[in-house]
């Protein structure tokens, strides 16, 4: 089989990266691989992928990076181009590893902005579109001030008691190897508008109106840099996870994203949004 996981892994360069496969085969289906956010792994998706499979009829691929959830630790600090480190070093071959044949990247917000970064730097023909919920493409006041919220409510408030639950003892590295490089007065130069530019394929924007870490200035930038067709939703009475504050709107917008790209591509007859 040509995703094969051992116990819920997948072995990158020799890092093990815990997993999950919800659905059809990557020869059998197109595949949505979902990538977390800066805090998030594997469990913190809740039951989203398993509704997607479901409401799509694609094969749906959710891992934690390294450092979270059960993967194995990673050492700090970590720099600040962590993210284009693993949207460049990482992701690749772990999209060789699981037999990735066609199909979307569906990331949030630091799993956004990865996906953006990998879709804006290679050329993958395989990756058919994108689908960002709260995606990260610059610098916004809101987002330092939040995250250095989250930093003392890290240290002080129990934050940490409360990740440690999915996290075990990869907590710290999870949580600092986010928290600083975001924080580094040298983030503030971090955005993403040449690897917008050079995409190709459409996107889908989820955003929350209320994100305590954006703003629906990350719509207008990408609307504005990008090249290939954005498709934006902004969610009343959302916060920073469109998948958990609104699933059913953010599950069908996602699902008839996906229904539009597979048919334009001739791979599958539409598909019934089963909500």
């Amino acid at each position: 089989m040509p995703y094969a996981l051992d116990d819920n892994q997948v072995e990158v360069d020799g890092v093990h990266l815990e997993c999950r496969w919800i659905g059809p085969a990557p020869d059998v289906a197109p595949t949505i691989v979902m990538l977390h956010e800066g805090l998030g792994c594997v469990a913190l998706w809740r039951d989203f992928p398993d509704r997607l499979a479901a409401a799509t009829g694609c094969g749906v691929f959710v891992y934690s990076r390294q450092g979270y959830g059960r993967s194995d630790p990673i050492g700090l600090p970590q720099p600040v181009s962590y993210m284009h480190d693993h949207a460049k070093n990482v992701l690749p071959r772990l999209l060789s590893a699981i037999g990735f044949e066609r199909g979307i990247l569906l990331g949030h917000s630091d799993g956004a902005s990865i996906a953006t970064i990998y879709t804006g730097s290679i050329e993958d023909h395989r990756v058919r579109g994108l689908a960002l919920y709260a995606p990260h493409f610059f610098v916004e006041d809101i987002s330092v001030e939040s995250i250095d919220k989250a930093k003392r409510d890290y240290e002080e408030d129990g934050l940490k008691d409360r990740l440690a639950k999915y996290h075990g003892s990869n907590v710290d590295g999870a949580f600092y190897g986010w928290n600083r490089p975001w924080l580094d007065p040298e983030f503030r130069r971090w955005e993403l508008g040449d690897c917008i530019a050079h995409i190709r394929v459409p996107m889908l924007i989820v955003q929350g109106a209320d994100d305590q870490y954006g703003t629906a200035a990350q719509i207008s930038y990408a609307e504005t840099e990008a090249y290939s067709p954005v498709d934006s939703v902004l969610l009343a009475d959302c916060g920073h996870a469109p998948q958990l504050n609104q699933p059913d709107r953010t599950l069908k917008e996602t699902a008839s994203f996906v229904d539009r790209l597979m048919v334009a591509h001739a791979e599958a007859a539409p598909l019934t949004v089963n909500l």
